[in-house]
C-alpha cells in the first residue's frame, strides 16, 4: 500500500535548502521562489529558527546557521574519503599551485565536498556544497568510462555514441579528463576518478585553474600528477 506523504514536511525542506542556496533571504522572495503562499513559508521560517537550523541575518531575511556542520561530521562514506583525500588535496595544490578539489556522486550529478584554494590571485575558488553539472564537466568525463552502459545512458540522457566511447577509452588509458573552458568561459579543470575495490567510481579528484596558466603542456604534466594521487587515494 502507497504510503501518504507529509506535504508540509516537504515543503518545509525546500524552504530550507532554499534559504541555503540564496540566504540571506527574505519571505516576500522566498514565497516567490517557492510558488507558494507566504504566511506558510513564514511558519517554516518560524519552525526552522525555533529548531536552530536558521537565523536572523538583519533587514527581515535568512541565513543558515553553523548547525548544518553537525551533519557533515556524522559517519558517513563519503565523509571519510574526504578525510582521506585532504592531505591528498594539501599535496596537489602545494605541487601545483592549483585549485583542489573533491567530489563524489549525488544522484545525477556530482558535489564537491572539499576544496583548498589556489594560493594565486587569479584563481577558481568552487565552494563546498557546488553542484558540478553531469554534462561537460572534468567530473563527469572523468567518471563515465567506469559506469555501466545503463547509468552512462541515464547521466547523458542517450546512449554513449562510438566517439563518446572511443573518449572514454582515452581517459581510461591516461587516467584524467579535461574540461577546457566547457562549464566557465576562460577556466579549465582537470579530472581523476577515485575508484574503489570493485571500480566503481567513489568521486573525483579535481585541479582547476585560469587557461592561461593550463596550457596544453601544462595540463598534461598536472594530469599525470593528478592520476597519480587518484590511484594512490583508490588503492587507500
Amino acid at each position: 500500500m502507497a504510503v501518504k506523504r507529509g506535504q508540509s514536511g516537504g515543503r518545509m525542506l525546500q524552504v530550507f535548502e532554499a534559504v541555503a542556496a540564496a540566504q540571506p533571504i527574505g519571505v516576500s522572495a522566498l514565497a516567490r521562489l517557492l510558488a507558494a503562499d507566504k504566511s506558510a513559508v513564514q511558519r517554516d521560517l518560524m519552525t526552522l529558527a525555533d529548531a536552530g537550523w536558521i537565523r536572523s541575518a538583519g533587514d527581515a531575511k535568512w541565513e543558515l546557521t553553523l548547525r548544518i556542520l553537525t551533519l557533515a561530521r556524522t559517519p558517513h562514506s563519503s565523509n571519510d574519503l574526504r578525510q582521506r583525500a585532504r592531505p591528498v588535496l594539501e599535496t596537489l595544490r602545494s605541487a601545483t599551485g592549483e585549485t583542489a578539489y573533491l567530489t563524489v556522486p549525488d544522484g545525477g550529478h556530482f558535489v564537491v565536498i572539499d576544496a583548498l584554494e589556489s594560493p594565486q590571485v587569479l584563481r577558481m575558488a568552487p565552494p563546498v556544497g557546488m553542484v558540478v553539472p553531469s554534462h561537460g564537466s572534468a567530473t563527469a568525463r572523468a567518471v563515465l568510462p567506469y559506469l555501466s552502459a545503463p547509468e552512462q545512458r541515464d547521466l547523458l540522457s542517450a546512449p554513449p555514441d562510438a566517439d563518446l566511447q572511443a573518449q572514454f577509452a582515452a581517459t581510461r588509458a591516461r587516467g584524467y579528463a579535461v574540461n577546457d573552458g566547457d562549464i566557465v568561459a576562460g577556466a579549465v579543470a582537470i579530472a581523476s576518478a577515485v575508484l574503489g575495490p570493485d571500480e566503481r567510481p567513489l568521486g573525483t579528484l579535481v585541479l582547476t585553474g585560469p587557461s592561461e596558466r593550463l596550457g596544453p603542456e601544462r595540463r598534461a604534466l598536472l594530469g599525470g600528477q593528478l592520476a597519480g594521487a587518484a590511484r594512490l587515494l583508490s588503492a587507500a
